[in-house]
């Protein structure tokens, strides 16, 4: 390989990433000007969390193969957290709590269920969404004598903010992870795990401790989001959606890559918010629809049409150009 020009294709990449971090970066101050209203900021900022949530279920499900069902339980987690706290301490120590307290419940439920494979981990993790919600509702119901917390709202620049943050350090720590050789770990238990175990990978510890990080995103990501919220209770906080939007966002975009379950964050964000306007009582049938149909036909995400665009129109493109060479030579 060119090593001049894999440098150039480095310097490039960096440089459009610095560009689009500073374009959001400073979107609050020239939004106005583009008609984006300081409430209208919930938009990028709703579409930050979807990011963050896709990007650390792909960290862990991504190069494992093991299909998780939690995130929702997590995220949740991070919002009753918030619920709990926001009239006891600041905002940044409430969304360290969450993170840490998402990291324990991720922990403890790595340790018993990592042992299970295919789908009865799918299910155990689906299960753990329902299992926390009712003890949440059973907690609030029963014991507290209420149903739901009030939360004083932050602004939506602090919102924002913390989202975006909280967007790039889950990025830095998925793009560490892989090119570390805790990355090549995972991938060899998605390839053969018992031939990894084999090799000396230590894949119990590996597969937990991984979980358990993804969860730290999650469930400050839920914090975060509770900061803008009025209202909570357990039916709402613990809602599925949170569980399966993120996988198909980040299969959508293609998980073979950091920037695919980014793009499909992106996307999938924006057509959820126009679709739940419009047709409130279809689009999660069309969502669901739309899973199937990029499971069936779109395997790698939209990243993986990628390379099949570009072997088949390689052939004819590179046939113009050699027609065009030889028409130029006949004329001279």
């Amino acid at each position: 390989m060119d090593i001049t020009k894999f440098t150039r294709r480095k310097l490039l990449v960096g440089g459009l990433l610095l560009l689009i971090l500073i374009a959001l970066a400073t979107l609050p101050f020239y939004g106005p000007s583009l008609g984006l209203s300081t409430r209208e900021l919930f938009i990028p900022a709703l579409s930050l969390v979807y990011v963050i949530l896709a990007v650390s279920w792909a960290m862990f499900s991504g190069p494992t193969g093991y299909m998780s069902l939690g995130t929702a339980a997590f995220f949740g987690v991070g919002i009753y957290t918030m619920a709990l706290l926001n009239m006891e301490l600041p905002l940044g120590v409430i969304i360290v709590i969450a993170a840490l307290v998402s990291f324990i419940i991720a922990l403890l439920t790595g340790l018993v269920t990592l042992r299970l494979k295919g789908i009865y981990f799918a299910i155990f993790t689906f299960g753990l969404v329902v299992l926390i919600g009712q003890l949440v509702l059973y907690y609030e119901i029963h014991i507290v004598g209420i149903r739901g917390r009030v939360i004083t709202p932050t602004s939506y620049e602090a919102m924002y903010y913390i989202m975006l943050g909280l967007a790039v350090a889950t990025l830095l720590a998925v793009y560490f992870i892989r090119r570390s050789r805790w990355g090549l770990a995972l991938q060899s238990i998605g390839g053969n795990e018992e031939a990894a175990a084999h090799m000396g990978v230590n894949t119990t510890m590996v597969k937990v401790i991984t979980f358990a990080v993804s969860a730290i995103f999650m469930g400050a990501a839920g914090a975060a989001y509770a900061a803008r919220l009025v209202f909570v209770d357990p039916t709402s906080t613990f809602d599925v959606s949170f569980s399966f939007m993120p996988i198909l966002m980040a299969v959508f975009g293609g998980m073979g890559h950091l920037s695919g379950p980014v793009i499909g964050a992106a996307t999938f964000s924006i057509l959820e918010r126009w679709l739940s306007i419009r047709f409130p009582s279809y689009y999660s049938l069309i969502f669901g629809t739309t899973l199937i149909i990029v499971i069936l036909y779109l395997p790698g995400g939209l990243l993986g049409l990628v390379p099949k665009l570009r072997n088949r129109l390689g052939g004819p493109i590179s046939k113009l150009l050699n027609r065009g060479k030889e028409e130029q030579h006949a004329n001279t």
